[in-house]
């Protein structure tokens, strides 16, 4: 998504997280944080929902990675509410691969970002991750390997009630080309049925297979670690 879209996307957005994969995160990303204590990347940080999870797991560092100014607004909104996080966390307005740290990172931590990168440039983006990782260093990532979804109607995927108005978000597909979907999704806000507001965003997501991820991170020379289902830990060789 464009910076545009972005803005679009943002007041919906941590309505629509809780409601999906944040609550697994927040069980399943602390264990595999523990005895990291000096510093994390966060790779597509948004409104710092995960950011807060990962402060919570370990005391490290974070450098927190968003390029959309409309996600890092809300973000420093968070950070400005926690004296410890704006002590700990430093935001980065790049994107994943323009990444330069000071000094190598223990882990890295990509949530519910994978599939926002096509193979090109995900092929791209492993050596980066390597280079900003010490050797040993974790890499972690949720994904499941998944059917890709078949172009169909617009179907109603979240509704919430905040005040008087219902928050909906409501997605299609339109096309899919091998890991590639393109989908439409509108943004409406609704007071006693009658619309206030509604925005559309086109846009793709890339749905890699579990084979591919591993050919691609062998390749940039990552070695694979335990993770519960629905994550990925890899290390940086050496």
């Amino acid at each position: 998504m464009s910076n545009d879209q972005y803005s679009v996307a943002v007041p919906f957005y941590d309505l629509w997280h809780e409601d999906g994969h944040v609550p697994e995160i927040r069980e399943l990303l602390p264990p595999l944080l523990k005895g990291v204590r000096r510093s994390v990347v966060e790779i597509g940080a948004g409104t710092g929902l995960i950011t807060r999870v990962i402060a919570r797991a370990t005391p490290a560092e974070i450098f927190a990675v968003e390029p959309a100014l409309a996600m890092r607004s809300v973000l420093l909104s968070r950070l400005a509410e926690d004296p410890d996080l704006l002590e700990r966390v430093t935001v980065l307005a790049c994107g994943a691969h323009d990444v330069v740290l000071a000094e190598p990172a223990e882990a890295i931590v990509m949530i519910s970002v994978l599939y926002g990168f096509g193979q090109a440039e995900r092929e791209r983006l492993w050596p980066v991750l390597a280079r900003s990782l010490e050797p040993g260093g974790l890499l972690l990532f949720n994904h499941r390997e998944r059917p890709q979804a078949e172009p169909g109607e617009m179907e109603l995927m979240g509704s919430y009630r905040v005040g008087r108005h219902t928050y909906q978000v409501r997605g299609q597909v339109l096309e899919v080309s091998g890991e590639t979907s393109r989908y439409r999704h509108l943004y409406q806000i609704t007071q006693d049925g009658a619309l206030i507001s509604e925005d559309e965003v086109l846009g793709e997501t890339h749905r890699p297979t579990t084979a591919r991820l591993r050919a691609e991170l062998e390749a940039a020379g990552f070695v694979p670690d335990d993770a519960p289902d629905g994550m990925q830990a890899w290390r940086r060789a050496g």
